[in-house]
């Protein structure tokens, strides 16, 4: 019962919120029904104040002059108990039980008890106090508002596992959601509580709430990889259970752009005939990924070999799904990744089915007996093509990711290769720079063969060849490529970078030798044989190399024009912009991210 009383005096408040006992009986006095008051607007009365605060001996000094203020009620419908337990007052608690204990039942307007109150703070000397009183468990039991629901939402373990040492049945109490204390704490992610309710029952995590979505998939909806863990853990079988829409706990992983727990569970679990299963609108993940243009989730699930042309209810691929929105950068990446792995668009699936059925309308005046079976014929033949073909493709696929994985495990080591190499180079040059050939003048502190020609021949030599190096170094220790294209091309220009300073320091070498060699009619004949064989050896590699890169170039070249006119032939005709811009797309990265390696017919390639 709500009382209307007065407006709370502004001394009167002050009192009150600073626990002043003597300046409250000093207002008393000049008024004696002053401390019947309340606070504007939520109708508090002094009781509720000094609840609020935790002051006991003023509590006690109004309770003597007003033993009736204990069940006032405020505009929330709420006693000063509820204030009390709210804040964890146990004093007070005890006091204004010892007064009237019958306003522990009173609920406030939204049908919470002070116990509601105590369990939703995380109070847990109150809630212990108020577990004395066995009707106040009891009086929930019909309720949709839980205390036990308020605890573990609020992560508070202690409460949670003493209302279930009361009352375990209340670990299968339902919210106005359907949803248990599991789901709750499932979705908060508070694993401390999901152990202790699943240490009582493990199957508490199969049960659904008014949507059919477990505990589990709760966990999936927020991400919460320690609570799926924990869940899967002590009971696996959770993990294949449906909504009510027919939504795995993969479908709402991904729907809700949670990578690293769709990374987890195929990882971690065999659980990969999830893959391929339709929720009620005849998605599969692979569609909910492609919709969302989540690059990285496509390219993760197709690593598992799942069915890439399957069709929902409105007869779409996962294709056909991100070519609905194919100006979105997603798409760009997303459309090859698929095609690669063998996906097609509808009409591309349903031509023969279509051919088929034109023969059988054309037949019309038959019996229905045929037209029936010229219906379903082509649908049993056009899955066991499907099938064949898509163990072709899974096959080719898997090859053709191992080749390329290959590729870029090599493009590395020739990285790492070339800056070992100009490393060599640069140190080899340095110290024939500072200990030059003929040494120094020990007067001057000069080069001895400074003015000879062959001499300043070398220096220039080992001065470009010294500084190159160092050059490579450095761009390849400060350049990291994450992509296969642009190590291709920062691994091109350094090596053909280090063929220029291998060159030089092999002439540096020669001219040294020229250099220092005796001079004399006699000694011309080995100083022009010493030239010859050594730049004849240098360049014998170097146009070695070079025939054998000019060979490869051609036959990447003719390759890419192949592939190009064969992607032409397959490519339906159409007048749809969209769908060329994507053919045009497909050919460029077919043609430009595999032609290394499949114009390539000896397991190498020159770059």
């Amino acid at each position: 019962m709500i009382h209307q009383f007065p407006a709370m005096d502004r001394r009167l408040m002050e009192a009150v919120v600073k626990g002043e006992v003597l300046g409250l009986r000093s207002l008393r006095e000049e008024d004696e029904n002053i401390i019947k008051q309340t606070v504007p607007g939520s109708i508090n009365t002094v009781l509720h104040l000094a609840a609020r605060f935790g002051h006991e001996e003023l509590a006690s000094e109004i309770i003597k002059w007003c033993p009736e203020m204990v069940s006032f009620e405020n505009g929330e419908l709420e006693t000063p108990l509820h204030e009390a337990c709210r804040e964890g007052h146990l004093g007070i608690i005890k006091l204004l039980l010892e007064s009237d204990n019958s306003i522990v039942y009173k609920l406030n307007s939204r049908e919470q008890s002070p116990f509601f109150a105590a369990c939703e703070r995380g109070k847990i000397n109150a809630v212990k106090h108020l577990m004395n009183f066995p009707l106040l468990v009891l009086l929930e039991v019909d309720m949709f508002t839980s205390s036990i629901h308020a605890a573990a939402s609020s992560g508070h373990t202690e409460i949670v596992k003493e209302i279930l040492r009361a009352r375990p049945d209340f670990a299968l109490k339902k919210d106005l959601h359907g949803c248990t204390p599991l789901h709750v704490a499932c979705s908060k992610g508070h694993l401390d509580i999901t152990r202790e309710i699943l240490e009582l029952d493990s199957d508490l995590s199969s049960v659904q709430d008014s949507e059919g979505k477990t505990p589990l998939h709760y966990a999936a909806i927020k991400g919460r990889i320690n609570i799926i863990d924990e869940i899967l853990s002590k009971n696996i079988g959770s993990a294949e259970m449906i909504t009510f829409k027919e939504e795995t706990i993969l479908h709402l992983a991904v729907k809700n752009n949670h990578f690293e727990v769709v990374k987890y569970l195929l990882e971690n679990f065999n659980i990969s005939k999830l893959l391929n299963l339709h929720d009620s609108d005849g998605n599969t993940v692979l569609h909910l990924a492609t919709a969302g243009k989540l690059t990285g989730m496509v390219i993760f699930l197709l690593k598992f070999g799942m069915e890439v042309n399957s069709l929902n209810r409105k007869g779409y691929t996962a294709l056909d799904v991100v070519e609905t929105d194919a100006s979105n950068s997603g798409a760009l990446a997303i459309v090859p990744a698929l095609q690669a792995a063998g996906a097609k668009r509808c009409d591309e699936l349903s031509d023969r089915l279509q051919d088929v059925r034109q023969i059988a309308k054309s037949t019309s005046k038959r019996s229905s007996e045929i037209v029936a079976r010229m219906n379903s014929w082509p649908n049993k033949n056009l899955e066991a093509s499907h099938s064949s073909l898509r163990h072709r493709h899974h096959k080719q696929n898997r090859q053709r990711r191992k080749q390329l994985d290959l590729h870029i495990e090599s493009l590395r080591n020739a990285r790492n290769t070339i800056t070992i190499v100009a490393v060599l180079i640069a140190t080899v040059t340095f110290a024939a720079g500072i200990n030059p050939p003929g040494g120094f003048n020990q007067e001057t502190g000069n080069a001895s063969l400074g003015k000879q020609t062959s001499f300043k021949v070398f220096l220039v030599c080992n001065i470009v060849a010294l500084f190159l190096s160092i050059g490579i170094v450095n761009v390849l220790v400060s350049i990291i490529p994450f992509k296969r294209k642009s190590m291709m091309k920062l691994l091109t220009i350094t090596h053909k970078i280090m063929w220029i300073s291998t060159l030089f320091m092999a002439s540096a070498f020669i001219a040294a030798i020229w250099a220092i060699m005796p001079k004399g009619k006699g000694k011309r004949f080995v100083e022009v044989e010493l030239v010859v064989i050594g730049g004849g050896c240098t360049m014998t590699v170097f146009c070695g190399l070079g025939i054998m890169l000019a060979r490869h170039w051609h036959k990447k070249h003719k390759w890419r024009k192949e592939k190009e006119k064969n992607v032409m032939d397959r490519s339906p005709k159409s007048n749809n912009s969209r769908v060329e811009e994507l053919k045009t797309i497909r050919r460029s990265y077919e043609t430009s991210s595999n032609s290394d390696v499949g114009s390539s017919d000896y397991g190498y390639h020159l770059y």
